[in-house]
């Protein structure tokens, strides 16, 4: 057995004491239901506690919010499949960044509605859950943009630093909101945050910015005016790679260089030794480390002074190169004393382009799959994960979608999301929907309806005989004999169509009238599932027969339900009963014939009949002893009547 990455985490039982009483659990599909035991730890037993923990894995899908998350990023996983396999390369990576930057939005969306209702709402340990699920949020984007860059977007060198540098900006958005502040103020230039929006600005390689809050500096020191004059030329001519320019790389760096010369001199002739903040500026554009180490609190993260480091100091490095940077980074900007936090981590795996360690170490950090399913998704499409199989059997790709759709299934209404993510799992997709579909509480007829069709669009016959046979035993408690006669003739259970058909004929024996009659009358060939289900077809339609005052036709069809055996002989005597009426008409109905094969029928009836039975009432014996007398005076009529007719010769 492999050893686990991180020792896993302690979840505490309310009330559970391990040291005096075992534990019990039942694993659920995504949750474990925790009760404790009889049995105490030295031995012996004792009480059980009566309660029963419900123990869940994730919590993200019960949150209304974050199923936003999930119900949209599904509709951009579901687009992204449909991407065609046979395009060029070129063609599908602009696609391929569209979809994360959508996947992103989806995230920020949820991000901001979080924040928005953790500041409004008035309970604060609903608060601490929502300003948790933010932070996992914020870290979540912070690693899917930088892995677009890297992976997806695949910036070659001069456009990594720019695209690295928008990724800084976007996560360090406090900047411009410090800046308002500052701007706003009665006096912006003697602010106290005056010179750290300044000097954030400069950090973040917005050199526009930077000189306007510049400028308010300058008005107010005429005698320092040629120094900001000087430092706002080198913030402006300083060289921004244009990959839309013609200009080459070679080009682009020959001229950085100039300019970088040009920032050394002023440097070497102190032109700013008067001022210590402008000279500051002036050694972070010359990349002086110990002075942006500094300037730590500006920065506030490793990353952040990395990406600072490379724009004033390596401006073309290309991918490969990231990886000794941002070790170095690492290591200069946290204390040697303190452990890496997990994000960090992940961070510094990316720049080291191992995919595989990034998407481990998410899986671990992270308390779902939703994150490591999708990006993994979209890396796959992108032909970066080929080499990597699992060991037994499914890629990757797909064993993240397994687990992340697996996890779904467990919500009330998310497990329809599933559906999809498990249809687009070629090797192992069709067989997980076979064992989840049948776990899904099938509440109401409708919920029935939509996991039958489900299961019918994917040629899942035996799920769908299950679903049937489960609602027919459903509406059969519950008395409702039409729902359950329908559910399990589309169950084609032969054996439950039998036993409910009794139940018609018994309800009808009782009432002397059939419910459900239009599904009765409807049956069509399904009737043919039975025995029972064909007689209780024709014997309606006899009753329809009789009501049309088709006499004739309704005699044939009685007297054929009970000669060819197909009405339960239980049920003869009440279809002998029904014949009476037809033998007391005028008209001769039965003919000679017929009228024996009927005398037949009831004396095979009576003639086993002879002794009493002491378990019925005395009233019923008379009864039936005087239907049968009734019968055969009536058949008895019928035969003499049936006789004198057909001998009788018309002239």
């Amino acid at each position: 057995m492999e050893e686990v990455d991180v020792e896993p985490t302690t979840t505490p039982i309310p009330g559970f004491d391990s040291n005096q009483k075992h534990l019990g659990f039942v694993w659920g599909p995504g949750d474990i239901l925790v009760y404790e035991t009889i049995y105490k730890a030295s031995g012996g037993s004792a009480g059980g506690c009566p309660f029963v923990h419900e123990v869940r894995k994730d919590e993200d899908i019960y949150s209304p919010i974050l199923r936003k998350l999930f119900n949209e990023s599904h509709h951009i996983f579901v687009g992204l499949q449909r991407i065609r396999e046979d395009l060029p390369s070129k063609n599908k990576k602009p696609q391929f960044v569209s979809i994360s930057k959508n996947y992103r939005s989806v995230i920020r969306a949820c991000m901001e509605e979080l924040q928005q209702v953790a500041v409004s709402t008035q309970d604060a340990a609903l608060a601490t859950q929502y300003g948790n699920q933010v932070s996992i949020l914020l870290a979540v984007e912070l690693i899917w943009n930088l892995c677009e860059v890297l992976f997806i977007d695949a910036a070659p060198a001069g456009s990594l630093v720019l695209h690295l540098l928008d990724w800084v900006r976007l996560h360090k958005a406090d900047v411009d909101e410090k800046a308002r502040e500052v701007l706003a103020s009665e006096s912006p230039a003697e602010h106290q945050a005056y010179w750290d929006v300044v000097i954030s600005y400069v950090l973040q390689g917005r050199m526009d910015e930077a000189r306007q809050v510049l400028v308010k500096q300058a008005t107010l020191q005429p005698a320092a005016r040629a120094m900001f004059k000087l430092l706002d030329n080198l913030l402006m001519k300083m060289p921004i790679f244009n990959p839309g320019e013609t200009q080459t790389l070679t080009e682009f760096d020959v001229k950085w260089r100039h300019w970088r010369e040009e920032v050394d001199r002023c440097l070497q002739d102190q032109s700013f030794a008067s001022n210590p903040h402008l000279e500051d500026i002036c050694k972070i554009l010359v990349g002086d480390e110990d002075v942006l180490l500094e300037h730590k609190e500006l920065l506030s993260t490793w990353y952040h002074f990395l990406v600072t480091r490379l724009l004033f100091s390596h401006p073309t490095v290309k991918p490969t190169e990231l990886h000794y940077y941002a070790q170095s980074s690492m290591h200069m900007f946290l204390d040697t004393r303190s452990v890496p936090e997990p994000l960090d981590s992940i961070l510094l795996a990316a720049f080291e382009f191992d995919i595989h360690q990034v998407i481990k170490d998410c899986s671990i950090a992270l308390n779902n799959w939703w994150f490591v399913g999708h990006l993994t998704d979209l890396l796959d499409h992108c032909k970066l994960l080929q080499s990597h199989n699992l060991h037994f059997g499914s890629n990757l790709r797909e064993f993240l979608l397994l687990e992340y759709a697996s996890g779904l299934f467990t919500h009330h209404s998310l497990w329809q999301l599933a559906v999809d993510y498990f249809d687009h799992c070629p090797e192992f997709g069709h067989v997980y929907l076979e064992l989840q579909i049948e776990r899904v509480p099938l509440d109401t007829e409708r919920k029935a309806l939509k996991v039958i069709r489900i299961c019918e669009q994917r040629q899942m016959t035996e799920q769908v005989r299950s679903i049937c046979k489960i609602m027919a035993k459903k509406a059969l408690r519950n008395n409702r004999l039409g729902s359950a006669l329908s559910w399990s003739i589309r169950a084609k259970d032969a054996a439950f169509a039998t036993l409910i058909s009794e139940r018609f004929l018994q309800d009808y024996c009782a009432k002397g009238t059939f419910s459900d009659l239009d599904l009765i009358d409807n049956l069509g060939p399904a009737m043919l599932l039975s025995d029972r289900l064909t007689f209780l077809g024709k014997y309606r339609e006899f009753h329809r027969l009789y009501g049309e005052k088709r006499f004739s036709d309704a005699a044939k069809l009685l007297l054929s339900l009970m000669t060819a055996k197909i009405a339960p002989r239980s049920f003869w005597m009440t279809l002998l009963t029904d014949a009476l009426p037809l033998l007391e008409q005028k008209e001769v109905i039965f003919s000679a014939d017929q009228t024996h094969k009927l005398m037949f029928c009831l004396e095979e009836l009576t003639s086993g009949k002879s002794v009493p039975n002491p378990d019925r009432p005395m009233q019923d014996e008379d009864i039936e002893t005087t239907k049968i007398e009734l019968l055969r005076l009536a058949l008895a009529r019928n035969l003499a009547m049936a006789i004198v007719k057909e001998g009788t010769v018309e002239v």
